[in-house]
């Protein structure tokens, strides 16, 4: 695995009312992730960028809802997420540079 790759495997924290609770209950977090992600690349990166210990991965595709916009019938894209569980005594903290 390259470091580039790594770089561009995650893309964004899930912060919602669920994330947060499974966050607080089973110390995890949400990511979503780019589409041809593997557990492997997930538990490398958040390892790289936050500087923390990943105990496991799991993953879950979301397809994505049919929908109208307007007049004309589309398709939300699909969503590949990681919930990645720490071990104890680790956490990321998103809200730690933000004033």
């Amino acid at each position: 695995m390259s470091q580039d790759r790594l770089y561009n495997v995650l893309l964004a924290p899930i912060i919602s009312e669920k994330s947060t609770m499974i966050g607080e209950k089973h110390n995890q977090v949400a990511f979503r992730v780019i589409q041809d992600a593997t557990k492997q690349e997930v538990k490398a990166a958040v390892e790289l960028l936050f500087k923390v210990q990943v105990d496991s991965v799991q993953i879950l595709n979301r397809a994505g809802k049919e929908r109208r916009f307007g007049r004309t019938p589309g398709r939300r894209s699909d969503v590949r997420k990681a919930y990645v569980c720490l071990k104890a005594g680790q956490e990321i903290n998103f809200a730690e540079g933000v004033k």
